[in-house]
Parts: structure tokens; C-alpha cells; sequence
């Protein structure tokens, strides 16, 4: 076997990255054992042992930036919430990450996805005026100093067709619920979480502190997003970049407002329910119940857990720039969670995610599970109850 160079430098620039927990690994392999990658089968998952390549970095040895293992990992967090040592798995993937894309060798498929960030502010390829075009015939509020809240729509659902139902969903339910909220518009860009994820500081960076000044300059104090992911970085990254508000994921509001009697479903839904907690509210935000408690809240519904619920939810895939990678039928976790949902006998599999909508539905289709099994973003769920 031909021997692997160990570079000091190497380990040290990691670890100037973010990496500042890898020397506390002991290697026990409970991450490599939690991965989702260890459920399904293929080139990939022979590839990736996130074990293996945290013990390259620690040891500054090459080897880790092969890119089916360094950018196979969704960052979804279950090895991380289980690791006995309270190692930052997450932020050590985004450090050898960096220390690669920062190098100028990023993979193929994720350079337009950084491009047009770059360019256009957003990963979708869609033009910085056509941000709002979402809301064409809503009459959706803009923010000012009569606003309490400041909604942040992710880039997903201004631009994607399909999850722009979302926004407009979001949109109308709090609107029903009477919560003072407002949009700033064009100006807004990418929050980078996934950016960030993928390895991209200098982007994210850009992205996050363009936002900071834009929404202090606006008076912004209390934030809802209709994105988990939007809403986690919001809270945890922003901050040392000078952005101190409440946020808030879409769901923690309407649930309050049930609560509060502003906002009630008499229309009937009917339907048996099962609901895939996405990583980045329930593992990352600890936000389990407000979800559950909405869909309970629906007169006729069925609602049903999934075996993999809560803290132990399946991944769909989405995560850490995954969302716009290549996976062969068969090779995708989001296949495993259509047939938990259709195993439970569910009619829809709902989720509080644009990411996991649109992994999900993908999932579903390669199954051709569509007819039998209806992937729904909560909130359309609820506009829809509203009657």
C-alpha cells in the first residue's frame, strides 16, 4: 500500500476553518454507523465514511477531498446530536469543505450553483428582479416601522414554480391569523446556509453580511421564514455578523396563533397524515411539536408517525448542497421515506421544508408512488383547511 503524506499545515488550516472540535474524535464510528448513507447501497455510499474523513483531516493526511466523500454529506446532524464527545461534525465537513472550495476546486455541478449566488444572489439562476414575481395579484405588504415581522422567503420559493405555492400558502395564513408582517423585496438575497454548507465562505459571507445591513437599515426586529434553514443560520450564524433579531420558522407563529385563538381550520381535510420532520427544524432547531400540533388541529385528519420521527427522522437528501446533486434510483434516502409513508398507509406525506418537498417529490415520482401518496408542504395543507 502505498503510503499517504501527512501535512501538518494541512490540519491546522482545517481546523483555522471551523474545524476546531476534529482533534476530540476518538473514533468510535457511531457517526459512521448513524449516517443515512448507510441505508442504501451504491458508488457513493462505499464512498463516504464520515469516521474515515474526519481521521484524514485530524491527521492532515489526503485523501478526504475525494468529492463522493467530501461532499456526499447532507449535514443533516444525526451523527452530531449522537456523538458521545460533542464533536462538531457539521462545521468540521464545512472546514475541509472550504479548504478546498476556497482553493478554487469546487465540483463541477455546484460552480453555477456559486455563480449565479454570486452574480444574481440567489442559487436558482433567477434574475434579482423577478425575486417578487411570486407575489403578483396578492397584495402582499411591504415592510416598514408599522410591521412586526419581516418575512424572509426562501430563494426556493420565489423562483422554483413549484415552491412558490409555498410562499403564497405562508402568505395566507398569516394573513388569516392577523400577524403584522411585511416582505422588503428585490434587494433581498440568499440567506447562504447551503452555500456556507457546500464550503463557500467568502459567498456566504457576502450573502449574509449584505442582508445584515439591509435588514438593520430597515428596522427588521422579528423575522419569520417560510425555510428551516433560512431560519437556523438566521439565528446561529448571523449573529457575530452583527444580525441580533428574534427568529422565527413559520410553523412556531401559526401554531401561537391557534393557541391564541386567531387562527382556526374549519374546512374538513380528511386525509390520513404523516409528517417527515426536516433535519434543519427538528434536529438542528429542536422544533417537534409545533408542526404536530397544526396537523392536529385539522378536523377529519388522520395524523400518523413515521417509525424514523422526531429525533431520529430520516433525511431526505436535501441538505448541505445535496439538494442539487445527481443520485441514482435506488441510491436516494427520500425513496426509503416514500415507502415509511406508504408502509403507514398515509394518503399525503407532509413536511415544514422546501428542500424536502422538492427531494421528496422526486422520490415519490422515481417510485411512481404519485397516485397513491401526495407530497404537501404544511402550509398548503392548512391554507387549504382554512375553507
Amino acid at each position: 500500500m502505498e503510503p499517504k503524506n501527512v501535512s501538518l499545515e494541512m490540519k491546522e488550516y482545517v481546523a483555522d476553518m471551523g474545524a476546531d472540535t476534529i482533534n476530540w474524535c476518538m473514533q468510535c464510528g457511531l457517526c459512521t454507523n448513524l449516517c443515512p448513507w448507510r441505508l442504501v447501497p451504491g458508488e457513493t455510499s462505499e464512498s463516504f465514511n464520515i469516521r474515515h474523513m474526519q481521521r484524514l483531516a485530524q491527521m492532515g493526511m489526503e485523501g478526504f477531498e475525494e468529492e463522493k466523500s467530501l461532499f456526499a454529506c447532507t449535514t443533516c446532524g444525526m451523527c452530531q446530536t449522537n456523538c458521545p464527545r460533542g464533536v462538531k461534525i457539521v462545521d468540521n465537513v464545512r472546514a475541509m469543505r472550504a479548504s478546498i472550495v476556497g482553493a478554487g476546486m469546487a465540483p463541477a455541478n455546484l460552480r453555477p450553483i456559486l455563480g449565479s449566488a454570486h452574480a444574481n444572489g440567489n442559487p436558482w439562476s433567477g434574475p434579482r428582479e423577478k425575486r417578487t414575481d411570486w407575489q403578483e395579484g396578492l397584495n402582499i405588504p411591504f415592510f416598514g416601522p408599522d410591521k412586526e415581522y419581516f418575512l424572509f422567503v426562501c430563494c426556493h420559493s420565489c423562483y422554483d414554480p413549484r415552491s412558490t405555492r409555498i410562499a403564497k400558502s405562508v402568505t395566507r395564513l398569516l394573513t388569516q391569523a392577523g400577524i403584522s408582517f411585511g416582505v422588503i423585496g428585490i434587494e433581498e438575497s440568499c440567506c447562504g446556509e447551503s452555500m456556507r454548507k457546500i464550503g463557500d465562505e467568502e459567498l456566504f459571507q457576502k450573502l449574509a453580511q449584505s442582508n445584515v445591513n439591509l435588514f438593520n437599515d430597515k428596522g427588521v426586529k422579528r423575522i419569520i421564514t417560510t425555510s428551516p434553514h433560512c431560519a437556523w443560520t438566521f439565528k446561529n450564524e448571523y449573529p457575530e455578523l452583527g444580525g441580533e433579531w428574534e427568529v422565527f420558522h413559520y410553523t412556531e407563529i401559526l401554531d401561537q396563533a391557534v393557541q391564541e385563538g386567531k387562527l382556526s381550520f374549519s374546512g374538513k381535510v380528511g386525509k390520513k397524515i404523516a409528517f417527515h420532520d426536516p433535519c434543519y427544524l427538528g434536529r438542528h432547531s429542536g422544533l417537534y411539536d409545533p408542526p404536530r400540533n397544526l396537523l392536529k388541529g385539522l378536523q377529519g385528519a388522520e395524523v400518523v408517525e413515521l417509525d424514523r420521527a422526531r429525533e431520529m427522522s430520516l433525511c431526505c437528501a436535501g441538505g448541505g448542497g445535496r439538494i442539487w446533486g445527481e443520485v441514482p434510483l435506488g441510491e436516494r434516502f427520500g425513496e426509503l421515506r416514500i415507502v415509511d409513508a406508504s408502509d403507514r398507509g398515509a394518503q399525503i406525506l407532509a413536511t415544514a421544508c422546501p428542500y424536502c418537498v422538492n427531494m421528496l417529490t422526486d422520490a415519490c415520482n422515481s417510485l411512481s408512488r404519485q397516485d397513491s401518496l401526495e407530497i404537501a408542504e404544511l402550509s398548503e395543507i392548512l391554507a387549504i383547511a382554512l375553507g
